[in-house]
């Protein structure tokens, strides 16, 4: 079966995909956004670890996440070399800021590595 999703071709692409597939309720499509082998540090506190355990994950926060989520406006993207960035948004929700580091697959698509999605100072 192919995977007709569309993929992140910019490290800012992952933000506006994440958004766009939770609000479509689609837990698998989030998850792909995820390298295989990603570290996600939630819930706040712990760290899942695998694109399996992410997907999981987002399955429960879409069946207690209030939608739509709205779009964060990104802060500048943060490139080290042609394979790795730092992304991050301000978060709507005053958690705290979001932050990313993504990396570029060979074949050009960009997935996240390590995701920080609430990140308070002091926490």
């Amino acid at each position: 079966m192919t995977d007709i999703r569309e993929r992140a071709t910019t490290p800012e692409d992952l933000t506006r995909l994440f958004v766009e597939r939770a609000n479509a309720r689609d837990a698998e499509g989030m998850a792909a956004l995820y390298a295989p082998d990603a570290v996600l540090a939630f819930p706040p506190g712990s760290a899942t670890v695998g694109r399996e355990a992410i997907r999981a994950v987002c399955e429960q926060l879409l069946l207690h996440a209030e939608l739509p989520f709205v779009p964060e406006p990104p802060l500048p993207t943060v490139r080290y070399g042609a394979d790795l960035a730092l992304t991050s948004t301000r978060s709507a929700d005053d958690t705290g800021g979001r932050v990313q580091v993504v990396r570029r697959e060979p074949d050009g698509t960009w997935l996240r590595i390590i995701d920080r999605p609430e990140s308070k100072a002091g926490r």
